[in-house]
């Protein structure tokens, strides 16, 4: 019988992670949830409700406002959406004001410790894949799988411009470089689960790598792990 697992994909920002771990989970059938759309979803909710002012997060306020944030996913069409106090708020958590604010949300550790309760109750059925900073090392430490993900910086740039320039935004490309940078400084020295490679995850760079490519790699991985039961 082939074993359930839980799939951890972790990694820098615009490296890739969320299309290939829904498409891992579209191919086997799974659960897909993006742990970073939870950290967005928070952020929104504090551009929306003046918690982020004149490039000040209220700290104090966001973590007494944290109870009345209701953040699920749904499954609409194969893909799936975040939800946010009811509403679907997929698009919204993609720009680039929430990019902007993102990590410093992210890093505060009671927005931490709910979004890891909320994101291991959803990994209790397993048959599971999540995308994030900390899952292998803080959400799913046990993960059947653990994946590391990395891109050039100037190559991670060029897909998130590419992204948000398909959405209609209007941005510069040095705004965007700009952004990676601080995000990966930030991700990687914050106090709080930085973001860190798993001793036991296994390292993919997909600077180079096509999505076809990637997933020849990780079935090969996967379908040798269900078989062997480990």
């Amino acid at each position: 019988m082939l074993k359930d697992l839980i799939i951890a994909i972790d990694g820098y920002s615009s490296c890739g992670k969320s299309t290939f771990a829904k498409k891992i989970a579209e191919v086997l059938d799974y659960l897909y949830i993006d742990s970073g759309a939870m950290y967005r979803a928070v952020t929104l909710y504090a551009l929306r409700n003046g918690i982020i002012t004149d490039t000040v997060l209220n700290r104090d306020l966001l973590i007494q406002e944290l109870p009345k944030m209701q953040i699920s996913f749904l499954v609409d069409k194969g893909h799936s959406k975040t939800v946010l106090n009811g509403k679907i708020v997929e698009n919204e958590i993609r720009t680039i004001l929430v990019s902007e604010f993102v990590s410093q949300v992210s890093a505060l550790e009671e927005v931490r410790l709910k979004m890891v309760e909320i994101q291991r109750k959803l990994g209790e059925n397993r048959r599971i894949v999540m995308d994030g900073r900390d899952i292998g090392t803080v959400v799913f430490p046990n993960a059947d799988l653990k994946i590391f993900m990395t891109a050039s910086p100037e190559i991670r740039a060029q897909r998130r411009y590419k992204e948000l320039v398909e959405k209609g935004e209007k941005i510069n490309f040095e705004e965007i470089e700009k952004n990676i940078q601080y995000r990966d400084q930030y991700d990687t020295t914050r106090e709080i689960s930085p973001l860190r490679k798993a001793d036991d995850a296994v390292v993919l760079d997909n600077s180079h790598l096509t999505v076809e490519e990637q997933m020849e790699w990780v079935m090969d991985i996967i379908n040798k792990k269900r078989e062997n039961g480990n």
